[in-house]
């Protein structure tokens, strides 16, 4: 084998190694946004904003900048302004996060379908 050969399979398997560190601490990074966010609740329904499927995506730059896009129970939701801070303020307290935005979006509209079994047991629907 010469040594090109030798040199570009080192750096592919760098780079490999490299992506999946990459992926492990991205996939840290969200499972500790996930449990800070079963901590943030609607304060008009006693389960999390996790459980009831109002967090549409986490989205981690290879920066840790996080961006969170979500919806809110109706639009016409009289939290419309707090929870999206807590959302944000719950997910910046993670170790490694940098920045956090939150995103608030109406499509597709949230329904009773997007809440997590828990959810529904906990609050009669099944």
């Amino acid at each position: 084998m010469d040594l090109e050969k030798v040199i570009k399979k080192r750096e592919t398997s760098n780079n490999f190694e490299k992506d999946t560190s990459l992926k492990e601490v991205e996939k840290k990074i969200k499972e500790d946004i996930i449990s800070a966010l079963e901590t943030v609740y609607d304060p008009e329904i006693p389960v999390s904003i996790w459980s009831l499927g109002l967090v549409y995506d986490i989205d981690i730059d290879v920066e840790k900048n996080v961006k969170i896009t979500m919806t809110l129970t109706t639009p016409n939701c009289p939290e419309a302004e707090a929870i999206p801070e807590r959302v944000a303020d719950a997910a910046s307290k993670c170790k490694l996060v940098k920045d956090v935005k939150v995103e608030i979006v109406w499509e597709p509209s949230w329904n009773q379908e997007m809440m997590s079994e828990a959810a529904k047991l906990e609050l009669g629907l099944m």
